[in-house]
């Protein structure tokens, strides 16, 4: 049955390629007897320049590349330039921007600093913007891409890695996001929270940040966990501001996590709508033919991923809920494309309302801004404590904490005593075995701890790790309800036997 799908699903995605071009053929609309450039933007990337060209219709074009000196120009057949809109100061790789007419036909002249690799697309009305020409200019570059500190350079010297955490701001360049009633940007608000988490991130032993984007520039939402991927990033975390249809009356701050099956509230609808069009708004070139076939692969892996990711959300939510209010107060799930990384953790911050104007007094703040991200950062922090990677400062650092317990409850064996009544005594690991003073043994050593997940039970927990249900109850007894009732969140010390 196997050699006879492979064959038939070939023909199919064949098929399926056809069908698309030919949809796409029909779907482009006609160019108008003439089309309008009524305006010009320039982003600065780290990897590009974005021009984007604001027309009245759509418009066929021609665009070539002049050397010595470098410039790229574009010819718009039966174009023309609307009021306002003529030279041009450059930004990134672009110097300086020239337009006027050659043979009948609107002629742009952009004037770059260095060679560059020209890539141009017409894009159809979406959010706030009508048609636009983008013109992406990427820099060519002989230097390798390089990452400051990799994990890959701490286990070659037998160190522990830190965990790295990539953090995504939400939106930037031409998309700027939701719109506050007072005129706060979601774009600047989201940079400025991520740049706070990232430097705290930085600030801890153990941990290291990566940032998807350091300035107001556009990445495609693919391209941001194609970053956390390529610096083999433990957790994704994707900055944002909520926002309510008609300015309701909604506020506070929500924690999201991919949910591509079962019932999706209607929040998580319009919320996961709005946010998977920014590649409309901010323009993604579809020269990736295997975009479909790569989703589907994603969704296949994804499973491991969004169980972690519901962890750590948990963790999150919780320290955000000490600082202001929540809008839900579990983790919710919605169909984020920035969320869909197989193999990295990924968790959505909406941090407030920005339509709410409490909370968009809030998101104005610097004092707050620097709380919400000081309060992502316990979160995350709490779940790599409790949950840490293999081979990380975290893991290293709870196989500390276990030896120094199992030593300990070696020590109440031998002498029937916590040891915590002399000077000698270490507080850390008396604490850690007061709950298994009552078997007072040596089989009493602690081999590894548990943070308890939704839906687990006592039974399933002890025959998890192969350990019986006494021993599991008494070395947690301070912890375990009357019955076995155990809550979630809560850290279960896990016996050798």
């Amino acid at each position: 049955m196997r050699g006879i799908f492979r064959p038939l699903l070939s023909v199919l995605l064949c098929i399926g390629g056809v069908l698309a071009c030919a949809a796409g053929a029909w779907a482009a609309p006609p160019a108008n007897d003439s089309s309008t450039v009524t305006a010009v933007r320039i982003w600065g990337g780290p990897d590009s320049t974005r021009v984007i060209f604001e027309l009245s219709g759509p418009v066929d074009y021609r665009l070539f590349q002049l050397a010595k000196p470098d410039r790229v120009v574009l010819d718009l057949d039966n174009g023309a330039f609307g009021k306002g809109v003529g030279a041009k100061p450059g930004k990134g790789v672009v110097k300086d921007m020239r337009i006027g007419h050659f043979q009948g036909k609107a002629r742009i002249v952009l004037d770059l600093d260095g060679a560059a690799h020209p890539k141009s697309f017409l894009l159809t009305p979406a959010g706030q913007y009508g048609y636009r020409l983008v013109v992406d200019l990427g820099t060519p570059s002989d230097k390798p891409s390089r990452i400051v500190r990799t994990i890959d350079d701490d286990l070659a010297h037998g160190k522990p890695r830190p965990v790295v955490i990539a953090v995504d701001a939400g939106h930037g360049g031409d998309d700027p996001g939701a719109r506050g009633q007072g005129g706060t940007l979601e774009k600047s608000v989201t940079l400025d929270v991520a740049k706070n988490l990232a430097r705290l991130i930085d600030a801890q032993p153990g941990m290291q940040a990566v940032l998807t984007r350091k300035g107001d520039y556009f990445v495609p939402l693919e391209k941001r966990f194609q970053i956390a991927r390529e610096h083999k990033a433990d957790l994704f975390v994707s900055i944002h501001a909520n926002s309510c249809p008609d300015y309701c009356d909604a506020r506070g701050a929500s924690v999201w996590v991919l949910s591509t099956h079962g019932k999706q509230s209607e929040a998580g609808r319009w919320l996961a709508k709005s946010e998977n069009a920014s590649d409309l708004i901010g323009g993604v070139s579809l020269d990736d033919k295997g975009h479909m076939l790569a989703s589907v692969l994603l969704d296949l892996s994804q499973g491991a991923s969004m169980h972690a990711a519901h962890e750590v959300g948990s963790d999150v939510l919780a320290a955000l809920g000490k600082i202001g209010p929540l809008y839900r107060n579990t983790v919710q799930g919605a169909n984020f494309v920035v969320l869909r990384s197989p193999d990295v953790p990924s968790v959505l911050v909406e941090t407030a309302f920005i339509s709410n104007r409490a909370d968009e007094r809030r998101l104005g703040s610097s004092k707050d801004r620097e709380q919400l991200a000081q309060a992502i950062l316990t979160g995350v922090r709490q779940y790599f404590e409790t949950t840490p990677p293999p081979g990380t400062w975290f893991a290293e650092r709870r196989n500390q904490r276990l030896n120094l317990a199992t030593g300990a409850a070696t020590e109440v064996a031998a002498n029937g005593d916590t040891a915590t009544g002399t000077g000698s005594a270490k507080p850390v690991a008396a604490t850690l075995v007061a709950s298994a003073k009552k078997s007072a043994t040596a089989d009493a050593a602690i081999q590894d701890v548990h943070k308890v997940s939704r839906g687990e039970t006592l039974s399933g927990i002890a025959q998890q790790y192969g350990v019986s249900m006494g021993a599991l109850r008494s070395a947690n007894s301070s912890k375990i309800q009357t019955g076995g009732g155990i809550q979630v969140g809560q850290v279960l010390l896990i016996p050798s036997s």
